[in-house]
Protein backbone atom coordinates (compact mmCIF):
# COMPACT_ATOMS: atom_id res chain seq x y z
CA UNK A 1 0.00 0.00 0.00
CA UNK A 2 1.49 3.36 -0.80
CA UNK A 3 1.61 6.53 1.39
CA UNK A 4 -1.29 8.23 -0.65
CA UNK A 5 -3.31 4.72 -0.56
CA UNK A 6 -2.86 4.65 3.39
CA UNK A 7 -4.01 8.25 4.25
CA UNK A 8 -6.94 8.30 1.98
CA UNK A 9 -8.10 4.99 3.13
CA UNK A 10 -7.28 6.60 7.08
CA UNK A 11 -8.91 10.20 5.90
CA UNK A 12 -12.27 7.75 4.76
CA UNK A 13 -12.43 6.21 8.21
CA UNK A 14 -12.38 9.70 10.04
CA UNK A 15 -14.60 11.15 7.57
CA UNK A 16 -17.35 8.07 7.89
CA UNK A 17 -16.75 8.18 11.88
CA UNK A 18 -17.08 12.02 12.92
CA UNK A 19 -19.46 13.50 9.67
CA UNK A 20 -22.86 14.46 10.72
CA UNK A 21 -24.65 17.13 8.88
CA UNK A 22 -26.71 17.79 12.44
CA UNK A 23 -23.37 19.23 14.17
CA UNK A 24 -23.28 22.78 14.49
CA UNK A 25 -20.86 24.23 11.68
CA UNK A 26 -18.50 25.90 14.35
CA UNK A 27 -17.78 22.43 16.37
CA UNK A 28 -17.30 20.39 13.01
CA UNK A 29 -14.88 22.76 11.94
CA UNK A 30 -13.10 22.65 15.38
CA UNK A 31 -13.07 18.82 14.99
CA UNK A 32 -11.78 18.62 11.04
CA UNK A 33 -9.04 21.25 12.06
CA UNK A 34 -7.56 18.75 15.11
CA UNK A 35 -7.71 16.11 12.69
CA UNK A 36 -5.16 17.43 10.43
CA UNK A 37 -7.56 16.91 7.28
CA UNK A 38 -8.73 20.40 6.97
CA UNK A 39 -5.45 21.97 5.55
CA UNK A 40 -3.36 18.50 4.90
CA UNK A 41 -0.52 20.43 3.39
CA UNK A 42 -0.39 22.93 6.43
CA UNK A 43 2.24 22.11 9.49
CA UNK A 44 0.48 19.99 11.76
CA UNK A 45 -1.34 21.86 15.07
CA UNK A 46 -2.42 24.38 12.11
CA UNK A 47 -5.06 21.92 10.51
CA UNK A 48 -3.11 19.89 8.52
CA UNK A 49 -0.27 16.86 8.41
CA UNK A 50 2.32 18.33 5.94
CA UNK A 51 0.76 16.09 3.17
CA UNK A 52 2.49 16.28 -0.09
CA UNK A 53 0.39 17.85 -2.96
CA UNK A 54 -1.01 14.31 -4.26
CA UNK A 55 -1.62 12.98 -0.63
CA UNK A 56 -3.69 16.50 0.22
CA UNK A 57 -6.00 15.68 -3.20
CA UNK A 58 -6.63 12.04 -1.56
CA UNK A 59 -7.64 13.28 1.50
CA UNK A 60 -10.23 15.60 -0.31
CA UNK A 61 -11.35 12.55 -3.00
CA UNK A 62 -12.11 10.74 0.88
CA UNK A 63 -14.13 13.55 2.11
CA UNK A 64 -16.33 14.30 -1.27
CA UNK A 65 -16.70 10.39 -0.99
CA UNK A 66 -18.22 10.42 2.16
CA UNK A 67 -20.18 14.01 1.65
CA UNK A 68 -18.89 15.44 4.20
CA UNK A 69 -18.46 19.94 4.20
CA UNK A 70 -15.15 21.30 4.05
CA UNK A 71 -13.27 23.49 6.08
CA UNK A 72 -13.17 27.29 6.35
CA UNK A 73 -12.75 28.81 3.13
CA UNK A 74 -11.81 33.09 2.03
CA UNK A 75 -8.45 35.43 3.11
CA UNK A 76 -8.32 34.20 6.15
CA UNK A 77 -7.04 30.83 4.86
CA UNK A 78 -6.12 31.28 0.87
CA UNK A 79 -4.21 34.80 1.84
CA UNK A 80 -3.35 35.14 5.84
CA UNK A 81 -2.45 31.89 6.98
CA UNK A 82 -0.13 30.78 4.09
CA UNK A 83 1.89 34.64 4.49
CA UNK A 84 2.11 33.94 8.27
CA UNK A 85 3.26 30.22 7.63
CA UNK A 86 6.30 31.67 4.93
CA UNK A 87 6.65 35.47 6.41
CA UNK A 88 4.90 35.64 10.15
CA UNK A 89 7.11 35.00 13.28
CA UNK A 90 6.26 31.98 15.21
CA UNK A 91 4.19 33.99 18.08
CA UNK A 92 2.17 35.41 14.76
CA UNK A 93 1.32 31.85 13.92
CA UNK A 94 0.40 30.64 17.58
CA UNK A 95 -2.02 33.50 18.08
CA UNK A 96 -3.82 33.81 14.22
CA UNK A 97 -3.56 30.50 12.64
CA UNK A 98 -6.18 28.50 14.87
CA UNK A 99 -8.55 30.96 14.63
CA UNK A 100 -8.43 30.70 10.60
CA UNK A 101 -8.57 27.14 10.74
CA UNK A 102 -11.99 26.82 12.87
CA UNK A 103 -13.75 29.36 11.08
CA UNK A 104 -13.96 31.52 14.46
CA UNK A 105 -11.82 34.86 12.97
CA UNK A 106 -12.83 36.27 9.42
CA UNK A 107 -10.17 38.43 7.57
CA UNK A 108 -9.78 40.64 4.58
CA UNK A 109 -7.47 42.06 2.41
CA UNK A 110 -6.76 46.19 3.00
CA UNK A 111 -3.94 46.62 -0.30
CA UNK A 112 -5.80 48.58 -2.43
CA UNK A 113 -6.61 52.40 -2.55
CA UNK A 114 -8.66 54.36 -5.05
CA UNK A 115 -5.50 56.01 -6.77
CA UNK A 116 -3.08 52.73 -6.09
CA UNK A 117 -4.75 49.69 -7.73
CA UNK A 118 -2.02 48.81 -10.53
CA UNK A 119 0.51 50.49 -9.24
CA UNK A 120 -0.08 49.44 -5.72
CA UNK A 121 3.43 50.50 -4.61
CA UNK A 122 2.08 54.22 -4.57
CA UNK A 123 -0.13 53.34 -1.88
CA UNK A 124 -0.83 56.29 0.55
CA UNK A 125 -2.51 55.35 3.78
CA UNK A 126 0.04 56.03 6.52
CA UNK A 127 0.85 54.42 9.44
CA UNK A 128 3.17 56.33 12.30
CA UNK A 129 5.13 54.86 15.10
CA UNK A 130 4.00 55.83 18.45
CA UNK A 131 5.88 53.95 21.06
CA UNK A 132 5.07 50.34 20.85
CA UNK A 133 1.82 50.93 18.40
CA UNK A 134 2.04 52.61 15.30
CA UNK A 135 -1.56 55.10 14.31
CA UNK A 136 -2.60 54.50 10.87
CA UNK A 137 -4.21 56.84 8.78
CA UNK A 138 -5.52 56.58 5.02
CA UNK A 139 -8.54 54.64 2.81
CA UNK A 140 -8.37 51.04 1.05
CA UNK A 141 -11.02 50.28 -1.05
CA UNK A 142 -12.14 46.85 -2.58
CA UNK A 143 -12.21 45.07 0.35
CA UNK A 144 -13.31 41.44 0.22
CA UNK A 145 -15.33 40.81 3.25
CA UNK A 146 -14.46 43.93 5.33
CA UNK A 147 -17.47 44.61 6.92
CA UNK A 148 -17.48 41.23 9.10
CA UNK A 149 -13.87 40.44 9.30
CA UNK A 150 -12.36 40.30 13.13
CA UNK A 151 -8.84 40.79 11.30
CA UNK A 152 -7.33 42.87 8.29
CA UNK A 153 -4.06 42.32 6.28
CA UNK A 154 -2.53 45.73 5.69
CA UNK A 155 -0.31 47.34 4.12
CA UNK A 156 0.82 50.85 4.94
CA UNK A 157 3.99 53.75 3.94
CA UNK A 158 5.56 54.25 7.22
CA UNK A 159 8.67 55.69 5.27
CA UNK A 160 7.26 58.46 2.70
CA UNK A 161 11.51 59.63 2.35
CA UNK A 162 12.23 56.35 0.72
CA UNK A 163 11.52 55.08 -3.14
CA UNK A 164 7.29 54.03 -2.98
CA UNK A 165 8.73 49.88 -3.05
CA UNK A 166 10.61 50.47 -0.12
CA UNK A 167 8.73 52.27 2.14
CA UNK A 168 6.05 49.87 2.90
CA UNK A 169 5.63 47.93 6.01
CA UNK A 170 2.82 45.36 6.66
CA UNK A 171 0.84 44.69 9.25
CA UNK A 172 -1.93 42.57 11.21
CA UNK A 173 -4.93 44.89 12.51
CA UNK A 174 -8.16 45.12 14.23
CA UNK A 175 -10.53 45.56 12.19
CA UNK A 176 -13.30 46.21 15.29
CA UNK A 177 -11.64 49.06 16.87
CA UNK A 178 -12.53 52.48 16.82
CA UNK A 179 -10.76 54.36 14.17
CA UNK A 180 -11.92 51.98 11.86
CA UNK A 181 -15.16 52.38 9.46
CA UNK A 182 -16.02 50.43 6.68
CA UNK A 183 -18.69 51.04 4.23
CA UNK A 184 -20.32 47.95 1.54
CA UNK A 185 -20.27 48.61 -1.92
CA UNK A 186 -23.16 47.52 -3.70
CA UNK A 187 -22.40 46.09 -7.57
CA UNK A 188 -24.48 45.48 -10.71
CA UNK A 189 -25.00 41.91 -9.58
CA UNK A 190 -26.55 43.49 -6.44
CA UNK A 191 -23.98 41.86 -4.40
CA UNK A 192 -21.98 43.67 -1.33
CA UNK A 193 -19.05 41.41 -1.10
CA UNK A 194 -16.87 44.90 -1.31
CA UNK A 195 -16.10 47.13 0.90
CA UNK A 196 -14.32 50.69 1.27
CA UNK A 197 -12.50 51.28 4.46
CA UNK A 198 -11.55 54.19 6.30
CA UNK A 199 -8.64 54.44 9.08
CA UNK A 200 -9.04 57.33 11.62
CA UNK A 201 -6.37 56.99 14.12
CA UNK A 202 -6.48 53.24 14.26
CA UNK A 203 -4.14 51.48 16.11
CA UNK A 204 -1.74 48.33 15.44
CA UNK A 205 0.35 46.74 18.25
CA UNK A 206 4.29 46.64 16.88
CA UNK A 207 4.33 43.18 17.49
CA UNK A 208 1.31 42.48 14.61
CA UNK A 209 3.73 43.88 12.39
CA UNK A 210 4.75 41.43 9.98
CA UNK A 211 8.59 41.58 8.80
CA UNK A 212 10.75 44.11 9.36
CA UNK A 213 10.02 47.65 8.97
CA UNK A 214 10.33 48.60 5.08
CA UNK A 215 9.93 44.92 4.11
CA UNK A 216 5.88 45.38 3.91
CA UNK A 217 6.57 45.02 -0.60
CA UNK A 218 8.25 41.48 -0.82
CA UNK A 219 5.74 40.56 1.67
CA UNK A 220 2.83 41.33 -0.16
CA UNK A 221 3.92 40.27 -3.24
CA UNK A 222 3.92 36.90 -1.32
CA UNK A 223 0.41 37.36 -0.68
CA UNK A 224 -0.40 38.26 -4.21
CA UNK A 225 1.53 35.06 -5.33
CA UNK A 226 -1.14 33.01 -3.26
CA UNK A 227 -3.52 34.55 -4.66
CA UNK A 228 -2.44 34.34 -8.10
CA UNK A 229 -2.41 30.66 -7.78
CA UNK A 230 -5.90 28.01 -7.94
CA UNK A 231 -3.71 25.37 -6.73
CA UNK A 232 -3.18 27.13 -3.34
CA UNK A 233 -3.45 24.63 -0.20
CA UNK A 234 -5.41 27.45 1.50
CA UNK A 235 -8.26 27.58 -1.20
CA UNK A 236 -10.72 25.09 -0.03
CA UNK A 237 -14.21 24.54 -2.20
CA UNK A 238 -16.76 25.82 0.33
CA UNK A 239 -17.84 29.72 -0.18
CA UNK A 240 -15.42 32.20 0.19
CA UNK A 241 -17.01 35.83 1.18
CA UNK A 242 -20.41 35.59 3.55
CA UNK A 243 -20.05 35.78 7.73
CA UNK A 244 -21.01 32.02 8.72
CA UNK A 245 -23.25 31.04 11.44
CA UNK A 246 -21.18 28.29 13.68
CA UNK A 247 -24.45 27.51 15.37
CA UNK A 248 -26.34 26.45 12.58
CA UNK A 249 -26.26 22.70 11.54
CA UNK A 250 -23.51 21.93 8.78
CA UNK A 251 -26.06 20.11 6.64
CA UNK A 252 -28.14 22.79 6.84
CA UNK A 253 -25.32 26.03 6.36
CA UNK A 254 -24.06 23.54 3.21
CA UNK A 255 -27.66 23.86 1.82
CA UNK A 256 -28.08 27.99 2.24
CA UNK A 257 -24.68 28.18 1.19
CA UNK A 258 -25.68 26.31 -2.25
CA UNK A 259 -28.82 28.40 -2.66
CA UNK A 260 -27.17 31.50 -1.54
CA UNK A 261 -23.99 31.48 -3.53
CA UNK A 262 -22.85 34.30 -5.51
CA UNK A 263 -20.64 34.87 -8.36
CA UNK A 264 -17.39 35.65 -6.29
CA UNK A 265 -18.28 32.69 -3.91
CA UNK A 266 -18.39 30.39 -6.64
CA UNK A 267 -15.31 31.25 -8.80
CA UNK A 268 -13.42 31.25 -4.82
CA UNK A 269 -14.61 28.11 -3.63
CA UNK A 270 -13.44 25.85 -6.61
CA UNK A 271 -16.89 25.33 -7.42
CA UNK A 272 -16.79 26.65 -11.21
CA UNK A 273 -15.63 23.65 -12.46
CA UNK A 274 -18.94 21.95 -10.99
CA UNK A 275 -21.31 24.80 -12.05
CA UNK A 276 -19.93 24.43 -15.58
CA UNK A 277 -20.74 20.93 -15.92
CA UNK A 278 -24.07 21.56 -15.20
CA UNK A 279 -24.62 23.98 -17.87
CA UNK A 280 -22.52 21.59 -20.53
CA UNK A 281 -24.61 18.64 -19.16
CA UNK A 282 -28.18 20.80 -19.74
CA UNK A 283 -26.99 22.41 -23.36
CA UNK A 284 -26.07 18.78 -23.96
CA UNK A 285 -22.95 20.50 -25.84
CA UNK A 286 -21.39 16.94 -25.50
CA UNK A 287 -23.21 16.00 -28.44
CA UNK A 288 -22.05 18.94 -30.68
CA UNK A 289 -18.91 18.32 -32.05
CA UNK A 290 -17.49 22.36 -32.39
CA UNK A 291 -18.38 22.02 -28.70
CA UNK A 292 -16.24 18.89 -28.22
CA UNK A 293 -13.23 20.24 -29.65
CA UNK A 294 -13.39 23.60 -27.63
CA UNK A 295 -14.18 21.45 -24.50
CA UNK A 296 -11.07 19.72 -25.23
CA UNK A 297 -9.34 22.99 -25.77
CA UNK A 298 -10.73 24.21 -22.40
CA UNK A 299 -9.36 20.52 -20.41
CA UNK A 300 -5.68 21.54 -21.84
CA UNK A 301 -5.51 25.49 -21.13
CA UNK A 302 -6.65 23.65 -16.79
CA UNK A 303 -4.02 21.45 -17.47
CA UNK A 304 -1.44 24.40 -18.57
CA UNK A 305 -3.03 26.04 -15.18
CA UNK A 306 -2.09 23.18 -13.10
CA UNK A 307 1.21 22.88 -14.46
CA UNK A 308 2.20 26.19 -14.24
CA UNK A 309 0.60 26.17 -10.38
CA UNK A 310 3.63 23.49 -9.85
CA UNK A 311 6.41 25.66 -11.59
CA UNK A 312 5.70 28.43 -9.40
CA UNK A 313 5.30 26.58 -6.26
CA UNK A 314 8.46 24.64 -6.59
CA UNK A 315 10.24 28.62 -7.31
CA UNK A 316 8.69 29.73 -4.14
CA UNK A 317 10.00 26.54 -2.41
CA UNK A 318 13.72 27.03 -3.92
CA UNK A 319 13.74 30.78 -3.18
CA UNK A 320 11.49 31.89 -0.61
CA UNK A 321 9.65 34.40 -2.84
CA UNK A 322 7.40 33.95 -5.99
CA UNK A 323 8.62 34.49 -9.34
CA UNK A 324 7.69 35.37 -12.57
CA UNK A 325 5.83 32.13 -12.91
CA UNK A 326 3.45 33.60 -11.03
CA UNK A 327 2.59 36.47 -13.89
CA UNK A 328 1.94 33.48 -15.84
CA UNK A 329 -0.34 31.53 -13.57
CA UNK A 330 -2.50 34.23 -13.16
CA UNK A 331 -3.00 34.63 -17.08
CA UNK A 332 -3.85 31.19 -17.58
CA UNK A 333 -6.01 30.81 -14.58
CA UNK A 334 -7.94 34.51 -15.86
CA UNK A 335 -7.81 32.96 -19.39
CA UNK A 336 -9.33 29.62 -18.70
CA UNK A 337 -12.13 31.21 -16.66
CA UNK A 338 -13.30 33.30 -19.60
CA UNK A 339 -13.24 29.62 -21.93
CA UNK A 340 -15.55 28.47 -18.70
CA UNK A 341 -17.52 31.29 -19.09
CA UNK A 342 -18.17 31.59 -22.81
CA UNK A 343 -18.34 27.69 -23.39
CA UNK A 344 -20.90 27.36 -20.61
CA UNK A 345 -22.99 30.65 -21.93
CA UNK A 346 -23.10 29.21 -25.14
CA UNK A 347 -24.12 25.52 -23.79
CA UNK A 348 -26.50 27.11 -22.03
CA UNK A 349 -28.05 29.58 -24.66
CA UNK A 350 -31.20 31.97 -23.78
CA UNK A 351 -31.27 30.00 -20.58
CA UNK A 352 -28.16 31.41 -19.74
CA UNK A 353 -29.69 34.65 -18.99
CA UNK A 354 -31.38 33.66 -16.34
CA UNK A 355 -31.36 33.91 -12.49
CA UNK A 356 -33.64 32.45 -9.93
CA UNK A 357 -36.13 29.59 -9.34
CA UNK A 358 -36.75 29.25 -13.44
CA UNK A 359 -33.32 29.09 -14.36
CA UNK A 360 -30.85 25.98 -14.86
CA UNK A 361 -29.81 25.48 -11.23
CA UNK A 362 -31.15 28.39 -10.35
CA UNK A 363 -29.06 30.81 -12.32
CA UNK A 364 -25.14 29.38 -10.57
CA UNK A 365 -23.75 29.70 -13.99
CA UNK A 366 -25.55 32.95 -14.22
CA UNK A 367 -23.84 34.27 -11.39
CA UNK A 368 -20.19 32.99 -11.73
CA UNK A 369 -20.23 34.51 -15.75
CA UNK A 370 -21.68 38.15 -13.61
CA UNK A 371 -18.11 37.41 -11.73
CA UNK A 372 -16.06 36.95 -14.43
CA UNK A 373 -14.59 40.07 -15.36
CA UNK A 374 -13.14 40.65 -12.22
CA UNK A 375 -10.75 37.74 -12.33
CA UNK A 376 -8.66 40.05 -14.76
CA UNK A 377 -8.50 42.61 -12.47
CA UNK A 378 -8.15 41.24 -8.61
CA UNK A 379 -4.60 40.03 -7.82
CA UNK A 380 -3.42 41.96 -10.70
CA UNK A 381 -4.38 43.00 -13.38
CA UNK A 382 -3.54 41.02 -16.84
CA UNK A 383 -1.92 44.29 -18.10
CA UNK A 384 0.17 44.51 -15.39
CA UNK A 385 1.25 40.97 -15.19
CA UNK A 386 1.84 41.00 -18.74
CA UNK A 387 4.13 43.68 -18.48
CA UNK A 388 5.91 41.73 -15.79
CA UNK A 389 7.13 39.00 -17.34
CA UNK A 390 7.95 41.35 -20.40
CA UNK A 391 10.68 43.11 -18.04
CA UNK A 392 11.51 40.45 -16.03
CA UNK A 393 11.33 37.14 -18.77
CA UNK A 394 11.92 38.58 -21.89
CA UNK A 395 14.16 41.63 -20.65
CA UNK A 396 12.10 43.95 -22.83
CA UNK A 397 12.75 47.77 -21.33
CA UNK A 398 10.87 49.44 -18.71
CA UNK A 399 8.79 52.51 -19.58
CA UNK A 400 11.03 55.69 -19.84
CA UNK A 401 10.35 57.14 -16.60
CA UNK A 402 9.65 53.79 -14.36
CA UNK A 403 13.93 54.01 -13.04
CA UNK A 404 13.27 57.81 -11.90
CA UNK A 405 9.86 57.04 -9.94
CA UNK A 406 11.55 53.65 -8.49
CA UNK A 407 14.24 55.73 -6.86
CA UNK A 408 12.87 58.74 -5.96
CA UNK A 409 11.71 59.26 -2.61
CA UNK A 410 7.98 58.58 -2.29
CA UNK A 411 7.06 61.93 -1.06
CA UNK A 412 7.99 63.55 -4.53
CA UNK A 413 6.39 61.44 -6.50
CA UNK A 414 3.22 63.23 -8.63
CA UNK A 415 0.08 62.29 -7.29
CA UNK A 416 -2.49 61.90 -9.35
Amino acid sequence: MTDTTRIEHEATQWFEAHWDPTRPLGEWWRDLADSGFAFPQWPEGFGGRGLSRSQARAVLTARRAVGAYGPPNGVATFLVAPTLLTMGSHEQQQRYIPGIVDGTTPWCQLFSEPTAGSDMASLGTRAVRDGDEWVVNGQKVWNSGAHYAHYGILIARTDPDSPKHRGITYFLIDMKQPGVDVRPLRVMTGDAAFNEVFFDDARVPDDDRVGAEGDGWRIAMTTLSFERDPGNAGLGDTAAFYEADLTMPVGEHARAETEAADGFSIAMSGRAGEVFQGAVAHGAAGENPMMRDRLAKLTAQRLIVGWTSRRAAATMKATGQPGPEVAGLKLTGTEAGRQTRDLGLEALGAAGMLWGDDAPDRGLFHRYAMFTPAQSIAGGTDEVLRNSIGERVLGLPREPDEADRRTAPWNQLPRS
